[in-house]
């Protein structure tokens, strides 16, 4: 090994050869050199025109080669020089063909698909949300989203006094969506994402107990207003389970031995009981006021 010129130690120098410039070329407008210096000739490696050839670390001239074809096996498979052997084409393989521009699932890329739309909804109390979304969607990613969807909507949708409302037309929406998905074959084999996973059936998840939230709510409101005078009409029997002074009225069944008066006239927006004369035998009334409405019930001994 040779010492280099800086003292330290490093490869031969005719091993990487070292090229040097002239100090000041000129050149015309088409690239030629104007008065070369004399005992000047261009080095392995450079370029008359002022550029340089690519070469190697030993000075060798790098030469590109052009680039190689990917070549096509008898099955549809190509072998690509650069990323090796990819899987013949579907059809090769039996599977079914598409036309160009068919409609492909936005989630997983399956075909085929149908564009549709499937919504959500949240009740938070005062406030509410509105959820959504889009396809395409192949038929797994469809029923996934339907029942994921409508199991949310189960579980959230039902609180608050709109949400209660809006909560079960949301749902019922997502009827013609999850149609068109069933419609749908199953998605062809060679997909680049992987479809969905559907879960478990809507009545298989504890999601659907929350449909007796509205039955129950609803029971409890007409069982509190069964005994409600407010409601009560012509016919009727009632209780006064109170005194004259702060009467305690509700509507029991005729036939029992709670029953002490029978409803024979009820005035609307009135609270005077001098009303009820006009009904035969008449001998109490009952008179309600809430806000600006009131109103009469003229009572008769069962």
């Amino acid at each position: 090994m040779q010492p280099s010129a800086a003292g330290g130690y490093g490869p031969p120098n005719d091993q990487f050869p070292q090229y040097t410039q002239p100090e000041q070329q000129q050149y015309n407008d088409q690239g030629q050199q104007i008065n070369p210096q004399p005992g000047y000739a261009p080095q392995p490696g450079s370029n008359p025109q002022g550029g340089y050839t690519p070469q190697d670390q030993h000075g060798q001239q790098n030469v590109t080669q052009p680039p190689q074809q990917p070549q096509y096996g008898p099955q549809g498979g190509y072998q690509d020089p650069l990323l090796g052997q990819f899987p013949p084409h579907p059809q090769s393989m039996g599977m079914p063909a598409y036309a160009q521009g068919t409609m492909q699932c936005r989630f997983c890329g399956s075909v085929p698909a149908v564009n549709a739309t499937v919504r959500g909804h949240q009740g938070l109390l005062i406030l509410m949300r509105f959820l959504k979304l889009q396809g395409p969607f192949c038929r797994t990613c469809g029923i996934a989203t339907v029942r994921e969807m409508t199991s949310k909507s189960l579980w959230q949708g039902w609180w608050g006094v709109g949400s209660s409302i809006i909560n079960p037309i949301t749902m019922l929406t997502n009827i013609g969506p999850w149609s068109k998905f069933k419609n749908l074959p199953e998605p062809a084999p060679g997909a680049p994402g992987r479809p969905m996973d559907p879960g478990k059936p809507l009545f298989k998840r504890p999601a659907m107990l929350m449909l007796l939230l509205p039955v129950a709510v609803i029971g409890l409101i007409v069982w509190g207003n069964m005994g409600n005078p407010s409601s009560a009409d012509v016919g009727q029997c009632v209780l006064n389970k109170g005194n004259s002074s702060a009467p305690n009225v509700e509507v029991v069944d005729c036939g029992s031995s709670d029953a002490q008066y029978r409803i024979i006239g009820r005035l609307e927006n009135s609270s005077n009981a001098d009303d009820c004369e006009k009904f035969e035998g008449y001998t109490a009334a009952y008179t309600k006021e809430t806000g600006s409405s009131s109103y009469t019930l003229c009572l008769t001994p069962v």
